[in-house]
């Protein structure tokens, strides 16, 4: 199955630019996307709805990881997905430039919670996403119990269609 992510140059220019923020003691930033699903012929399209920053305050103390947040940003984030029913995609931005990489935290972290996710939008497929400065790496859980599946194309739009179409047209 293949899994495209679609998302607004002007939203991920936007989540890059907070996640870049420094933090009274968090090494890094994170924040949550939500978004669309469609399905297609060969897989699924995600179109990205919005990026949430998680609030300074959600931040917690941790010496071991470059950024540790608490159930109160956890929560926040699955309300923000509940209506409409969207998927939840954890963000967060290692720099640098190519292809970016999940650490071994990254990705231990994720297995425990994103099949969380699961149990406030069951029907929606719930991911992680890392950034660099000009390209990104992401995996999909499209069930809480499964194995998670690669996003392997990112499709950034950046402008929209200013030109209007009609339906009418002259009969030859």
């Amino acid at each position: 199955m293949k899994v495209t992510l679609k998302i607004n140059g002007f939203l991920l220019d936007g989540a890059r630019h907070d996640l870049e923020r420094p933090h009274r003691f968090a090494h890094e930033r994170v924040g949550f996307l939500t978004a669309g699903v469609a399905a297609m012929r060969d897989g699924l399209m995600l179109m990205v709805r919005g990026y949430m920053p998680v609030a300074d305050d959600d931040y917690e103390m941790a010496h071991d990881v470059g950024a540790r947040i608490g159930s109160n940003a956890m929560r926040k984030a699955v309300q923000n997905a509940y209506r409409p029913a969207s998927t939840l995609l954890h963000i967060h931005s290692h720099g640098g430039r190519g292809r970016p990489g999940f650490s071994g935290t990254d990705l231990e972290s994720a297995n425990e919670f994103v099949p969380g996710f699961f149990q406030s939008v069951p029907k929606m497929p719930h991911g992680l996403l890392v950034l660099s400065n000009n390209a990104a790496t992401g995996i999909l859980w499209l069930k809480a119990a499964a194995r998670p599946v690669a996003i392997e194309r990112f499709v950034r739009v950046d402008r929209p269609v200013t030109e209007q179409w009609s339906g009418h047209h002259e009969l030859a």
